[in-house]
């Protein structure tokens, strides 16, 4: 079976995701209080947008190794993320997203797998 070849990063799922996990922390940090412009808005935005830009980054290096470091680093800026998100639902400057919360777990989960693939040679768990 022949793999097809992605001829941009744009192409792969995880980071479609996580782009759109981008577009909905700025609509979920539109509302905040205007004291929080410098504080927590700019941090969990800049958390957010930290993802698919390491995505696309890695993507674009040339070794499995630097790839596998930026997803290191998108897997790292989703749990800073989700804490701020979790932070902001505590200090009652937003109510839960269940669209934040699915695109959190999913994109989690995506990144783990690709950096933690099964093997079925029986070196893996599979």
């Amino acid at each position: 079976m022949e793999t097809k070849k992605l001829k941009s990063f744009k192409e792969l799922i995880v980071w479609q995701k996580a782009y759109k996990l981008v577009l909905e922390i700025y609509k979920f940090t539109y509302n905040f209080p205007k004291t929080e412009t410098y504080g927590l808005v700019q941090q969990i935005r800049r958390a957010a947008i930290s993802i698919p830009s390491n995505i696309a980054e890695g993507y674009g290096r040339k070794s499995k190794t630097d790839y596998h470091r930026f997803l290191s680093i998108a897997y790292g800026s989703l749990l800073e993320l989700e804490t701020q998100y979790l932070l902001s639902i505590d200090l009652g400057y937003a109510k839960q997203s269940g669209t934040i919360e699915g695109l959190l777990k999913e994109v989690g989960g995506m990144l783990y797998r690709i950096m933690n693939p099964i093997q079925i040679d029986g070196k893996g768990c599979a």
